[in-house]
């Protein structure tokens, strides 16, 4: 039978042993920098490690020989508004007259183009309803302005052009009001700022609701979210994309609930995303986790310290391997039919390093890191089987950046119409990019046709 003291003792080290999870846990969050997490450089801590950086190339700057030269591209003629020639009169040889009109030998003529803004001044139309008295009764007759003319104080084009700088450009709405005054000399109001994005957001629903439905449809896509504010409120961006088209979402959840919103109660194809846990929903035959992720994950592991230092290290050198056989498949060194047995030996040795960590690991964290990642194991490797998957969500992250610099910027939304405005107007100028095709543009027509009742062209080409 046990005595006091004994009971005692055992109670004392059970404390001294949850004591001891619980700080290295703490020091473990005070360790997060942008080498173990994903705490952006910016922002990491006093004493963290310095950035990794580059040894510095003893090649010269700008293009290396051989390279082929990348030139100013030409407007085609029917952009050219002028031109200019300049015709040789007199030989250069033996100062004989030259005729003005070319000959069918001779050369093309060298061109050069030089691009410049005309005066930026709005152009104004005003609308006047004028009053004539009536010579033999006396009265006034008012001709009314037409309410088509009444409707809007602002062009379709003018807005779409403010409404691409805040959307694109993270232009805030005194910046616009501005903008509007100096570079158009056409002021408007904040007021009306705040009411031209409504307009726009309400213009461009359709062609959002297309995105979404595409992104649901395609066979791979990637999908990743960030925290927003709606009125000082926690709320999230989400958004997923493919080569072709992105769609944001703004959802008060983080949860299943938010992924649902975007992707659909079935999410159909391959999935692209970190290891957030309502990702899960996918089996993991269908994902791809992010090998940029696991690479800081280990790299938080080697930080810990401690018995399973071994598992971050033996981890950080097999991330080295996969992204050195997938670099060799982007420079065509290898195929994608030879990449699952070029990798089978690294994952093989993958799986004994996770189940090592899981079942020897003393420390908890890690064992369920290893435990994880195990249940995750077929989700590591879609990239070497499926055409059009990368071995990172870097894509996706890449779309988002235009996002978060938004909310840093303006701290979110004050309303949920404002919240609309903001997925709506990422969703077409980013797919837009993805395409390669004119934003402005589009934001114009989406604009004008609104007005006008009719429906909004495709945001996605037929096909």
């Amino acid at each position: 039978m046990d005595t006091p003291e004994c009971v005692g003792c055992r109670a004392r080290d059970a404390r001294i042993a949850e004591l001891e999870r619980r700080v290295a846990a703490l020091e473990a969050r005070l360790g997060a920098n942008s080498t173990n997490s994903s705490t952006p450089p910016s922002a990491n801590p006093l004493g963290a490690p310095k950035p990794v950086r580059k040894k510095k190339s003893k090649r010269k700057p700008g293009g290396q020989p051989g390279h082929p030269p990348r030139l100013k591209q030409l407007a085609p003629p029917q952009r050219v508004n002028r031109v200019v020639a300049f015709v040789p009169t007199e030989c250069g040889h033996c100062d004989a007259a030259l005729p003005a009109d070319p000959a069918p030998g001779d050369p093309e003529p060298t061109r050069f183009q030089n691009a410049e803004l005309p005066l930026l001044l709005a152009f104004i139309t005003e609308f006047q309803g004028h009053a004539r008295t009536c010579r033999v009764c006396g009265k006034v007759t008012h001709a009314p302005i037409p309410r088509e003319h009444l409707a809007h104080g602002v062009g379709p084009r003018f807005t779409g052009v403010l409404s691409y700088f805040t959307g694109c450009h993270g232009v805030s709405k005194r910046g616009v009001e501005e903008i509007a005054a100096a570079v158009f000399d056409a002021p408007v109001s904040l007021g009306t700022v705040a009411n031209l994005e409504r307009e726009m957001s309400a213009a461009l629903a359709a062609p959002h609701q297309e995105a979404v439905e595409a992104v649901r449809e395609a066979a791979v896509k990637h999908a990743d979210e960030t925290s927003w504010k709606l009125r000082g409120q926690l709320c999230w961006l989400w958004t997923a994309a493919t080569t072709t088209v992105a769609a944001f979402l703004i959802h008060a959840t983080r949860g299943a609930v938010g992924l649902t919103a975007l992707l659909g109660a079935e999410i159909r194809g391959v999935l692209c995303s970190d290891r957030w846990g309502v990702y899960d929903r996918v089996p993991a035959e269908r994902r791809q986790v992010c090998w940029a992720h696991l690479k800081r994950d280990f790299q938080k592991i080697v930080d810990r310290g401690g018995p399973s230092e071994s598992v971050g290290r033996a981890g950080g050198r097999i991330v080295k391997k996969v992204f050195a056989a997938w670099h060799a498949f982007q420079e065509g060194q290898t195929t994608r039919a030879q990449l699952p047995s070029q990798l089978e030996p690294v994952r093989n040795r993958l799986e004994q390093v996770l189940l090592e960590g899981a079942i020897l690991g003393e420390d908890k964290t890690v064992a369920a890191f290893c435990e994880n990642l195990l249940a995750l194991e077929p989700a590591l490797w879609t990239f070497a089987q499926v055409e059009g998957v990368e071995p990172t969500n870097n894509f996706m992250e890449r779309l988002l950046r235009r996002a978060v610099l938004w909310r840093k910027r303006s701290f979110g939304s004050s309303s949920v119409d404002g919240c609309r405005f903001v997925e709506r107007i990422l969703t077409i100028v980013q797919t837009r990019r993805l395409q390669g095709e004119n934003a402005l543009e589009y934001l114009h027509a989406a604009l004008l046709a609104h007005r006008s009742g009719q429906p909004c062209s495709k945001l996605l080409p037929e096909g």
